[in-house]
Formats: structure tokens, C-alpha cells, sequence
């Protein structure tokens, strides 16, 4: 099994270490086919978002000026947004969403969320979970409900990191995606993933994504980990959408 394209990645845009020219590069000096701009979403906070949704627009600048120079990847603009409210709210709101080509979203700590009453479902159940059994199974149904009503309020083409710090139910997250036609991503710069997690979420049907969530053009197309983690748990090349047989 081989990656062919790589949809995680990060630049200094937001929390990255590199331009876009540099994840076009590295993405051409791996071999791969398609990479994808997917700097965090403005609602990010202490320096960890794009400014505002305007700098998709200078990404996909940065996108075209490359292209002469790598003509053998395909560039995508895309968003890793915040799911910002238990109502499945995304700092990309509907109306914006031709800003990018690719929409992925998923859960992140340090987020201005849309109420106070989400910061307290989301945030505060959150923490209090840590300390005690019963409060982390409420945290658990919130996030829970935060991302399913994500999905089915927007057209978002990948979750990323299910799981990774806010618990989720695993199989209502990847029922909900299937019927979406929304990937689960197979993560790579975290811990999280099991092969528990992917044989639960492939039994509800989902396809998965495997991405590098690069933060520095050296780890774009580092995808070996999430490639590991499929095979373990026993999953075709036609579950994963970026990858097929060698």
C-alpha cells in the first residue's frame, strides 16, 4: 500500500513552519501526486489560526504561482476548520465555503467558540472530565453531538483526528460520515489512533484518510505511521481514499 497524496498540511499561515511553495516542494520531492494547503481556521486562537478567511485567497495565490514550477502535483486549497459549537457550527461558514476546495474540520483546544454556553458544554465538561468518570462520559456526549451535527450541517470532506484529546463515540462519529461521504483521517502526528478505533470505525462502513499533519515541509508526505496503523488493522486500499496497492 502507497499514499499518493498528502491533504494535512500546515503552513506559517497558521501554526506551520513553512510557505506553500515549501509543502509544494517537499510534497514533489516524495513523490507525491496531490497536496493539500490546510492551515487551521481563524476562530484558532493565540496565533494558531489564519488571520482571517482572506488569507485563503493568498494561499491560493501561493498555489498558482508554483504551479509552473511543480507541475507534477495538484495543489488544493483547503481549511482544517474548528468545530465551534455543539450545534456543528465551523469558523467556515456555509457561505464561504467556496473559498476552499477541500473542507476538513475537527476539534481543537484553545478555540473562541460561538456562545458561552458551548465554552462551558465543550471546554468545561471537558476538564471537569479529567477529574472524574461520570463528567468525562457527559464530555464524551458533547463532543460527541459537537461533531456528528458538524457533518450534517456542512459539506465537510474529512474529520481530522477523531479522537485526539476530546473523546468521541467512535462508531456514531463514522456512521454519520458514511452517510455524509465524509472520510475519517488516519492521523499521523499524533498518538491517538488505535487499531481498535479503525476496526470500529470500518465496521460502520466509513472510508479513512490518511494524513501527514505536517507542521514543517520536512514531515509533508510522512505517512508511513497511518499506512502501518490500516494494514494492522486489516483495510483494503479501497478504504482509504489517498491510497492503493503498490
Amino acid at each position: 500500500m502507497i499514499c499518493f497524496a498528502d491533504y494535512h498540511t500546515h503552513t506559517y499561515y497558521s501554526h506551520g513552519k513553512g510557505s506553500v511553495r515549501d509543502n509544494i516542494a517537499a510534497a514533489a520531492r516524495v513523490g507525491l501526486e496531490e497536496v493539500a494547503i490546510s492551515d487551521h481556521g481563524p476562530n484558532h486562537l493565540f496565533g494558531f489560526g489564519m488571520k482571517s478567511l482572506m488569507v485563503l485567497e493568498r494561499i491560493r495565490a501561493d498555489i498558482a504561482a508554483a504551479r509552473a514550477e511543480f507541475p507534477q502535483v495538484k495543489c488544493l486549497v483547503s481549511i482544517e476548520a474548528n468545530i465551534i459549537s455543539t450545534a456543528g457550527d465551523l469558523d467556515l461558514p456555509p457561505e464561504k465555503a467556496h473559498l476552499v476546495d477541500l473542507v476538513q474540520a475537527g476539534l481543537h483546544a484553545s478555540v473562541r467558540l460561538a456562545s458561552w454556553g458551548d465554552f462551558r458544554r465543550m471546554y468545561g465538561w471537558h476538564y471537569l472530565g479529567k477529574l472524574w468518570d461520570p463528567w468525562s462520559k457527559r464530555s464524551r456526549f458533547y463532543n460527541t453531538e459537537a461533531v456528528v451535527n458538524a457533518i450534517y450541517k456542512n459539506r465537510i470532506h474529512i474529520i481530522t483526528h477523531p479522537g485526539h484529546r476530546f473523546n468521541v463515540d467512535t462508531r456514531a462519529v463514522a456512521r454519520a460520515c458514511r452517510e455524509r461521504g465524509t472520510a475519517m483521517e488516519i492521523n499521523c502526528g499524533h498518538d491517538h489512533t488505535t487499531v481498535e478505533y479503525l476496526r470500529i470505525a470500518a465496521d460502520e462502513g466509513v472510508q479513512f484518510v490518511i494524513g501527514s499533519d505536517a507542521h514543517s515541509p520536512e514531515r509533508v508526505g510522512d505517512l508511513a505511521k497511518g499506512i502501518r496503523l490500516a494494514q494492522a488493522a486489516g483495510l483494503s486500499v479501497k478504504q482509504i481514499m489517498n491510497a492503493r496497492a503498490l
